[in-house]
């Protein structure tokens, strides 16, 4: 087999591989789901654009950093690394994080619903990291 074609099979394997982890992941997120269901009138987790920007690869972004969304003054001011404890502090809390910011969310007061929500996030990433393989 040439090194093109061992090179294809090995980053489809990977990719596969990804899939699969991603999806039992997923399902066992089901309380971070569920916890999401409270953002999802606003953000998407698949990379489309909505009324907030998507959350899609949330985990180590930069703040206010997707292409194209408009964010609030308050968010061009703030420049946070989007950690899970970062995360879970803006959830819990978002005007206390970012003073002036203009999303309407009082916050997730349930530290084991914020945990489940971030898990679940984090599990939003894997099929960013195949994308780039191609």
């Amino acid at each position: 087999m040439s090194r093109v074609k061992s090179s294809i099979t090995f980053h489809a394997c990977l990719c596969l591989a990804a899939a699969s982890f991603g999806s039992s992941v997923s399902q066992a997120a089901g309380p971070g789901e569920q916890a999401f269901a409270e953002c999802a009138a606003c953000h998407s987790v698949d990379g489309s654009p909505g009324v907030g920007p998507t959350l899609k690869g949330i985990i180590g972004r930069d703040s206010a950093s997707v292409p194209g969304f408009a964010y609030s003054n308050a968010f061009k001011r703030t420049h946070l690394k989007w950690t899970p404890d970062q995360l879970d502090k803006y959830v819990a809390d978002p005007q206390a994080v970012v003073p002036g910011n203009v999303m309407p969310y009082a916050g997730m007061s349930d530290a084991t619903q914020r945990a489940a929500l971030i898990s679940y996030l984090a599990t939003v990433k894997s099929e960013v990291a195949c994308n780039r393989l191609w």
